[in-house]
């Protein structure tokens, strides 16, 4: 089983509009106002050769940008996909959204889930760690008091065992060393506040509790911010659930600069669970693959980007706009993520929240595409689709 497909991860080619968006960038021009006098002086003067003009190399590029911009990111029914990143059908699509942590869904892609939802196809959000040492233990303290409080109230008091629970929890916090690891029950009450956020966040966005998967993948589960080794352990259940629902989507992070790593460890896992999944379907004898069990014959698979960079426009293959009341509702969802606040432990350098570094790159993204002469949009989260190997 090959654990680090990361690695083998390819940008599109997309040579002509890489070339021709860095001119852009050199003359500060959008791309329908690029002359013969800026190619030639660029050495580009092969592309106008090729194409007759400067002005149809122009049009070329502009119409492969175009393309990407889509406000339907499960495919449009009953309208001609032919210039789409998505196609029309099937329709509705089931579709899977794989978050690392219980926020990057949202933080990500929060408006596109929202478009997918709206759109009634069948988005289920899986995440893949507890997202656990992310949590503060003020956090912990906070749902604590709440816990004894609703205790004294609707029990009297009498409940033992959140007696014990909450003062055993309450030494534990305030005896531990600045910087220590924490104890099996304090990982996963921290572990719970943040599964509580992430299906509030799931609600607000109008997805059913049933729709909702955690993981818990066991590399995660260190305590401490050095992860443990991938193993098949953690690209079982991921396999099972995809032979499961068997998606017409998947969604990935594949957003490497993570600094701890555990997106590329969530990412490896589920290209490694559909390489498997691939592996089994094609051993199977063809007239059982023609009875409806290839499933990811009909399957794309799209990666994000998350908090720490986005994809450059060359690479892009689906962007999907946002208005100003929808770039709201996506911070509305990454604010149900109390707990990775302001308070959060691994917010890095990056003195900004998780929903100022979401909306500055969803809107950088979207003047990227203005400036280039497209459509001006308030913000834009985009995707670039994985080959298959």
């Amino acid at each position: 089983m090959n654990l680090n497909l990361t690695a083998n991860i390819k940008m599109p080619e997309h040579l002509l509009r890489r070339e021709v968006v860095n001119l852009c960038r050199a003359t500060g021009k959008p791309i329908l106002k690029l002359s013969t006098k800026d190619y030639l002086e660029h050495d580009m003067g092969h592309w106008v050769k090729e194409f007759g003009s400067a002005g149809l190399v122009n049009i070329e590029v502009f119409n492969e940008l175009q393309h990407t911009i889509t406000g339907w990111p499960g495919g449009k029914p009953g309208a001609d996909d032919t210039y789409r990143p998505e196609r029309a059908l099937p329709y509705p699509k089931r579709i899977v959204v794989f978050s690392p942590h219980p926020d990057d869904d949202v933080i990500s892609m929060g408006g596109t889930i929202r478009r997918l939802i709206q759109q009634e196809h069948d988005v289920h959000i899986v995440y893949e760690t507890s997202g656990n040492i992310a949590v503060g233990d003020e956090e912990v303290s906070r749902f604590m008091h709440f816990i004894n409080g609703f205790n004294k109230i609707f029990a009297n008091g009498s409940d033992e065992v959140i007696k014990h629970s909450y003062q055993s929890v309450k030494a534990f916090l305030k005896n531990k060393e600045e910087g220590g690891l924490d104890n099996e029950t304090v990982l996963r009450l921290k572990g719970l506040i943040r599964r509580g956020e992430a299906r509030l966040a799931c609600a607000y966005n109008g997805i059913s509790s049933d729709h909702i998967h955690f993981l818990d993948l066991p590399f995660y589960e260190s305590g401490k911010i050095e992860k443990l080794p991938m193993t098949e352990q953690d690209v079982i259940p991921i396999q099972q659930l995809l032979s499961e629902i068997q998606p017409h989507q998947i969604y990935v992070a594949a957003d490497l600069a993570d600094p701890h790593g555990t997106h590329k460890k969530c990412t490896d896992a589920v290209l490694a669970a559909i390489d498997e999944e691939k592996q089994k379907i094609e051993t199977r004898r063809p007239d059982i693959q023609e009875e409806g069990n290839n499933w990811l014959k009909d399957c794309r698979v799209w990666m994000y980007r998350g908090a720490w960079a986005e994809w450059d426009v060359a690479d892009i293959e689906m962007c999907v706009p946002m208005s100003p009341e929808e770039l709201r509702e996506k911070r509305n969802a990454i604010l149900r993520h109390q707990s990775q606040m302001e308070s959060a432990p691994f917010l890095g350098n990056d003195e900004r929240l998780f929903w100022q570094r979401a909306e500055d790159r969803n809107r950088a993204t979207a003047k990227v595409y203005d400036d280039l002469g497209m459509a001006c949009y308030e913000a834009m989260e985009a995707f670039v689709e994985y080959k298959f190997q």
